[in-house]
């Protein structure tokens, strides 16, 4: 078969044959590959340079942790695989299948759920959001940032906060259900008092964080309390696009209510991960199907892949590879 190949540690992968996956189990099934995702995680994984993958004897080995096809008997479906996926055919555990809705189109279908993990999950299980509350999302002009400002509309958010560098990007979240919009392009003190303002006047009760970094300093000194009773407040670090690191004051902690907590694949339990395949990438799935969650997409053939490798993609949209 057809694949995307890495033939040696941190080389771009090449379009070559590969050897048929084999059905090993009675658990498995053989998948006709149709579409594939390439995200920061295979990026990472494909050059070596993921803590997953630090003890790994490098060897040619297939990119790619997750897809969508046909299985055998025609049914559409989305799935997950360590053994790679961007190739004509792929092996995954029947644990790991998940239905796509007929309507939902197969770039769509692969593209959205890894974008869901990054927002579902911190919002449900780590923050628990409930009903009629408000969540900031901090740096929602990505990807992972756009499908989560529907992903909390989805989940009942009554208000959602939205902050990002890039100004045309961000006037344009209000049509996917954004409330109000800050720029991280403010000085620190205009930024602080914004936040300020607007927790004062409708408390911020969820932050779902794909920045990290200084605006996480300054959002966490904007929330910080003032010696009397302070409203609670759940933060989720998702990413860390700007910084691993911050400067924490432990007065925040001592004068806050706030809770902070990650979201992320060494933080979710056996039965959360369970519910993402069984629960909530089908319902976000029916979501799609239904035109009431939507993701931008690249598309490009497999044949292309050593060429698309290096070429510089929107972060508004996911790249897609077609096989």
């Amino acid at each position: 078969m057809k694949a995307a190949i890495v033939f040696e540690k941190g080389g771009i992968p090449q379009y070559a044959d590969f050897s048929d996956p084999v059905v090993n189990s009675e658990n498995e099934q053989l998948i006709s590959v149709k579409a594939a995702s390439i995200k920061h995680l295979d990026r990472a994984r494909a050059s070596g340079t993921h803590y997953s993958t630090e003890n790994e004897v490098h060897q040619p080995k297939l990119i790619g942790s997750d897809g969508v096809g046909l299985l055998e008997n025609g049914d559409k479906v989305y799935f997950f695989s360590k053994k790679g996926t961007v190739a004509e055919k792929a092996v995954a555990d029947k644990k790991f299948i998940v239905p796509i809705p007929d309507s939902l189109d197969f770039p769509t279908a692969a593209a959205l759920p890894n974008a869901v993990m990054g927002s579902a999950m911190g919002l449900k299980f780590k923050t628990k959001l409930k009903p009629g509350e408000t969540v900031l999302i901090n740096g929602a002009t990505g990807v992972t940032g756009k499908v989560a400002i529907q992903v909390a509309k989805l989940y009942g958010a009554k208000k959602v906060i939205v902050t990002g560098r890039n100004e045309e990007v961000l006037a344009s979240l209000y049509d996917l259900g954004a409330d109000e919009v800050v720029s991280l392009q403010l000085n620190d003190e205009d930024f602080k008092q914004k936040i300020k303002d607007i927790h004062s006047e409708t408390p911020i009760d969820v932050v779902l964080d794909y920045v990290w970094g200084r605006s996480v300093e300054l959002l966490l000194s904007a929330l910080k309390g003032d010696g009397t009773f302070s409203h609670k407040t759940r933060l989720v670090s998702v990413g860390g696009m700007s910084g691993d690191t911050i400067q924490l004051s432990s007065q925040i902690l001592r004068g806050t209510d706030i809770q902070i907590s990650g979201s992320g694949l060494g933080s979710w339990t056996p039965d959360e991960f369970k519910l993402l395949l069984t629960e909530i990438i089908p319902e976000m799935f029916q979501a799609a199907a239904n035109n009431k969650l939507e993701i931008e997409t690249e598309t490009v053939h497999l044949k292309d892949i050593g060429t698309v490798w290096q070429h510089e993609i929107s972060s508004r949209k996911r790249l897609v590879i077609l096989i």
